[in-house]
């Protein structure tokens, strides 16, 4: 008795072990739900190695294990799926490196009891096949777009088209998981979720993955997304200061004010909710998922007024609309495989890398080729006695000479493999050493700190200047558009027959009437006032002082593609200051002498 009781009191811990650790972590304190949903299945998904899974390798298990062949609401007991985990965790462990390796039985433990918790609430000790298949493919690692497709491909029929009954069912299914990590009010099941989700009759691919993958996501699944973004910039830097905890740098996200000029936040300070100074929590925030430098913005803003950004890619590539069929292997020829591993072994001798799939890595695929290894090698054995027995013995020794000397010749790879990796980490190991800076070479060379700082205060006039001629732009398009919509309003007015005084246009080159300038008070056109040219650069005012008409839409041309050049010519000179101060940082860390320095021209 004694025995049973701590057994059952050690298999209590082990499953409330997971929980117990997520409320360790506070993730209550985040003020969205949303985030926080998302950091808690984040932090699930990590523990128990679940990111290490791609969805690829998952469908590969499934299909293992024969669960592609039951039906969606067969049911499988828990021993069962603790074989499902065991296979998934161990086949994780066979690609990861040596160093790498997992704890498998610690993460089947913490999987299965997290699913079990979730997944059958009643202690029935049974899961259907579906809800594993939705929970395992909407946790393991990979690309949203993979899974989704993954997704659909169970809720479909077979002209590809969206079963709503299948799509309410992954919904159940689903929305566990954010009720399993205490966010059930925020992200419970509604009847009425599927149609808010999908208003439209029909449902294919394309259509699926757009309402899915769309900003913002439908509301009950607003989660998953954001799960996936966690994941991508969790290594990601910013070198900036947050407004309110004074840290001198970011990692994650960076969430910058959109009324308050320079006012960021880090992650932690935007989740809990904090704010200092005229900023507050109603003001609207954006999410900055990296960092560029204000260079970089500078040349991007100019390069999208010239016209010369590209066009942005569509959030995920288009697919049939049919369902592809199946291909049919049954009558597939395998290759030889004796070829191929000689190859692979020249390869890995040679230290080049080799083409992986994680189709190639899938158990079936590597007992199967097992099993085409083993068969050529007893009949090549085979052979070899038979040919030992028709054979006279100078063939016999020819061919030992040749495998000898192929085995020499490896032998010799591998050498000089081994030889060239401790070379290239000597000649890493010295460079690294020397790019070190120390503060004997910089006072060494003060010059270069001086011309440094001479270079930089060259690329702040720079960058004032641009800002400087981008106002000026903008005033002067401004001026130029209102010129042009009066000259428009003349000659609407004079091909109706306006006031007879207008002279005619004496230019050939001329493609509309102008309104000129004149001593005569009868022919001064009274709605083009002086004052609509201040401001405005020379050859526009020129074309409206003179006597003689111009043509005012090539002037205006003019006048656009000077700016054009202009500004153009700045951004190369502040290029070239750019990687002139670089090659002053890099001589000055390697500690370079002063005649290597170029000094441009002011």
């Amino acid at each position: 008795m004694i025995e049973e009781g701590s057994k059952r009191g050690k298999a209590l811990v082990e499953k409330r072990q997971l929980f117990m650790e997520m409320r360790a972590q506070n993730f209550d304190v985040i003020r969205l739900s949303t985030y926080r949903t998302a950091c808690k299945l984040r932090f699930v998904q990590k523990r128990c190695n679940l990111h290490l899974v791609d969805v690829w390798n998952m469908i590969e298990a499934f299909r293992d294990n024969g669960l592609n062949t039951l039906d969606h609401n067969a049911e499988i007991n828990v021993s069962r799926l603790e074989t499902i985990l065991s296979s998934i965790y161990y086949q994780l462990n066979k690609r990861l490196p040596t160093t790498h390796q997992i704890n498998v039985e610690q993460s089947i433990g913490l999987l299965l009891n997290f699913m079990v918790a979730t997944y059958d609430s009643e202690s029935h000790g049974k899961l259907t096949v579906f809800s594993m298949k939705a929970m395992l493919a909407t946790m393991c690692g990979g690309k949203i777009v993979d899974k989704l497709r993954y997704i659909f491909s169970q809720i479909s029929d077979s002209s590809g088209v969206m079963m709503f009954a299948k799509f309410d069912q992954f919904l159940r299914e689903v929305l566990k998981l954010p009720t399993a990590v205490f966010e059930g009010p925020s992200f419970g099941y509604t009847e009425h979720s599927v149609r808010t989700c999908f208003p439209q009759q029909k449902i294919v691919l394309n259509t699926f993955l757009d309402v899915l993958m769309a900003d913002p996501p439908p509301q009950c699944l607003v989660w998953l997304p954001l799960m996936h973004r966690l994941a991508n910039v969790e290594n990601v830097f910013h070198p900036v200061e947050c407004s309110y905890c004074r840290s001198e740098s970011m990692m994650g996200f960076r969430y910058r004010c959109q009324q308050c000029h320079g006012y960021q936040l880090c992650q932690s300070c935007f989740w809990r909710g904090h704010a200092n100074g005229p900023h507050s929590n109603q003001h609207q925030m954006k999410e900055h998922s990296s960092w560029k430098s204000p260079a970089k913005k500078l040349s991007h803003a100019i390069s999208k007024s010239l016209g010369c950004v590209p066009i942005s890619e569509p959030p995920h590539p288009v697919f049939p609309e049919h369902a592809e069929r199946p291909q049919e292997l049954s009558h597939t020829v395998q290759p030889k495989p004796v070829a191929n591993n000689m190859n692979d072994t020249m390869l890995m001798s040679s230290g080049a890398p080799t083409p992986t799939k994680s189709v190639l890595e899938s158990p079936s695929r590597l007992d199967e080729e097992h099993r085409l290894i083993a068969r050529y090698a007893a009949r090549l054995a085979a052979e070899a006695g038979n040919s030992t027995q028709q054979c006279p013995p100078s063939d016999l020794s020819f061919n030992f000479d040749a495998n000898k000397q192929q085995r020499q010749l490896i032998a010799e790879l591998e050498n000089k493999n081994r030889e060239i990796l401790q070379e290239i980490q000597r000649l890493r190991l010295e460079h690294e050493q020397a790019s070190q800076p120390t503060p004997e070479k910089a006072q060494q060379n003060p010059t270069l700190l001086t011309e440094l700082r001479l270079l930089r205060h060259r690329k702040d006039e720079l960058e004032r200047r641009m800002s400087a001629l981008q106002e000026s732009r903008r005033e002067l398009m401004v001026q130029l558009e209102g010129l042009m919509r009066l000259l428009k309003d003349e000659e609407q007015k004079q091909a109706s027959g306006g006031s007879p005084h207008s002279s005619p246009s004496h230019g050939a080159g001329c493609s509309m009437p102008m309104p000129i300038r004149s001593t005569s008070a009868g022919s001064t056109p009274t709605h083009t006032p002086q004052d609509c040219l201040a401001g405005v650069g020379g050859d526009v005012l020129e074309a409206f002082a003179q006597g003689v008409p111009r043509n005012l839409r090539n002037d205006l041309l003019v006048a656009a593609d000077s700016i054009t050049n202009t500004m153009s010519s700045l951004v190369k000179e502040l290029h070239s200051v750019d990687d002139v101060a670089d090659e002053e940082e890099t001589i000055m860390r390697n500690g370079g002498d002063r005649g290597s320095v170029r000094v441009p021209k002011h």
